[in-house]
């Protein structure tokens, strides 16, 4: 199974929100479809626009960790060397 840490944008250089899933379309859909009450929920945080895929739940986990604590700026040079534009990456994921 795979695992995978991911960064959802309310938009571009908007509010961040950084999870671990084992099943990310499905979590992403959830986010989408406002199916969970919560942070997401509340600032409509709902564009994937950064992922990476791990062997392990621990070690998405600890991704996910480390991620939490770097600065916001860290963040964006990470999704923008991936994604600058921002673009969401859902429609990817699915096919």
């Amino acid at each position: 199974m795979q695992y995978y840490t991911y960064i959802m944008a309310s938009g571009p250089k908007g509010t961040l929100y950084i999870g671990m899933t084992g099943n990310l379309p499905r979590r992403v859909w959830e986010h989408k479809n406002h199916v969970i009450e919560g942070f997401t929920d509340r600032y409509d945080v709902t564009r994937l626009v950064w992922f990476e895929e791990h062997a392990t739940a621990e070690a998405a986990i600890q991704r996910e960790k480390r991620l939490k604590r770097y600065k916001r700026d860290w963040k964006i040079d990470l999704i923008e060397a991936e994604n600058p534009n921002w673009e969401d990456l859902y429609q990817r994921i699915c096919r």
